[in-house]
């Protein structure tokens, strides 16, 4: 993966802040997903969890990176359960990255517009933002759910424009999805960034297609120092 170089910050304007993986630890997501969930759907149901844990997983590989994989509603229809409420069961892992706070304090002192951009659904993205008082670093929040249609594809691109009106050039984005990038990309998004470790708790390949940020606090520096340099 390439080295995340300085970002010119005299050269951007909008933030746009990808949050699961980016802003918060995915351990969260991936352990509900992937651990907690086959245990607590074995139990409702009253089935094997070794079967039922296959099952889900193979279920929750397809349609990857489309909005109704991100759909609580989906998936509370799909295994007759409350999602919302079997996420709320394991919300004390809900967790900022680290340095992510000081990163969006930084922001939040600057003349930046900051601007969170998930597909996350709006059960999970409040119950988050309770949790963490994320909402207090941002702008404004844009939710792929409202418009029913994720990131990934250029629609979702076109119609944030409309709510969020930016110059894409001069716009920083940070995801840890290389789908996602590769959208915003397509897009026009000037600056991109890449988070290679979104678990804290899991490793995976390396992306060499776009600069990474390893710690938000090499950046947190570079932010700094811009502020200093403009005096």
């Amino acid at each position: 993966m390439l080295a995340c170089e300085t970002l010119p910050w005299a050269d951007i304007d909008t933030v746009l802040l990808d949050m699961d993986g980016t802003l918060l630890d995915l351990h969260f997501d991936s352990f509900f997903w992937l651990e907690h969930l086959p245990i607590r759907y074995a139990q409702i149901h009253q089935c094997d969890f070794a079967e039922t844990k296959v099952s889900l997983l193979a279920q929750l590989s397809k349609n990857k990176g489309t909005i109704e994989w991100y759909s609580v509603d989906y998936w509370s229809d799909k295994l007759k359960l409350d999602i919302a409420e079997l996420r709320a069961e394991v919300a004390h892992n809900i967790s900022y990255r680290p340095f992510v706070k000081d990163f969006l304090r930084l922001l939040s002192e600057s003349s930046k517009r900051v601007v969170l951009v998930t597909n996350d659904h709006r059960s999970g993205l409040e119950m988050k933002l309770r949790v963490t008082g994320l909402a207090d670093y941002l702008d404004k929040i844009i939710v792929s759910h409202d418009y029913s249609v994720a990131k990934e594809e250029q629609a979702f691109w076109h119609k944030m424009q409309e709510d969020e009106a930016f110059d894409p050039k001069r716009a920083l984005f940070i995801d840890d999805t290389v789908a996602v990038l590769d959208s915003a990309a397509l897009y026009g998004i000037g600056h991109l960034r890449y988070i290679p470790q979104p678990n804290s708790q899991q490793t995976r390949e390396h992306c060499a297609k776009y600069s990474g940020i390893h710690c938000f606090s090499k950046i947190n520096q570079q932010l700094l120092s811009s502020w200093s340099e403009d005096e």
